[in-house]
């Protein structure tokens, strides 16, 4: 499965990352990736920041790298640690249409947000609220009918099909898991 985290402000977007902090002097500055690979800023050429009101703005990607679980990326026009400071907490964002081409096997998260969450016997669990990435695996949070959280591992054995025509996922989750969100 492909991911690109978080739905953006607009729809015509989807956020990749997050710019952290400055890094050195030249207007490099390290970003949270959400997005499975890097690579991809090798075939949009250019990002969005968006911090938060406005309209999103365009900058041409002048390199990147790998450092420490982190992405460093340059922008042009963002020429010294002044520049790269007023970045800081900006949302990186790439246009829906610009995303490189996945398999027919793959999605990318964005376009699970919102879909209904159902058992294989199409009892409803909730809608499909948000992620959370952590180094071992992906959890999916799923808002319940009661307002509850459900926190699903997004791992095979639980999750048995993505249908995006239909709007659904249908799930199995671990033994008694339900149990505990519905009381």
């Amino acid at each position: 499965m492909a991911a690109a985290a978080k739905t953006a402000p607009d729809k015509s977007f989807v956020t990749v990352g997050k710019v952290v902090k400055p890094h050195g002097i030249r207007g490099e500055f390290s970003m949270h990736l959400y997005a499975d690979s890097p690579l991809l800023f090798d075939e949009i050429g250019s990002v969005f920041l968006f911090f938060g009101k406005g309209r999103p703005k365009r900058f041409a990607v002048s390199k990147w790298r790998k450092h420490k679980g982190m992405i460093l990326m340059t922008l042009e026009k963002v020429e010294d640690r002044d520049r790269a400071e007023e970045l800081r907490g900006a949302e990186v964002l790439v246009r829906t249409r610009d995303l490189p081409e996945i398999d027919d096997d793959e999605v990318y998260l964005y376009q699970l947000e919102g879909l209904r969450v159902e058992l294989s016997d199409g009892t409803e669990v909730g809608v499909l609220s948000g992620f959370i990435e952590t180094p071992q695996q992906e959890t999916w949070s799923i808002t319940m009918p009661n307002g509850k959280e459900l926190l699903l591992p997004a791992v095979p054995e639980f999750v048995l099909d993505i249908d995006l025509d239909a709007e659904r996922i249908v799930i199995d989750p671990p033994e008694g898991l339900l149990d505990v969100c519905i009381s």
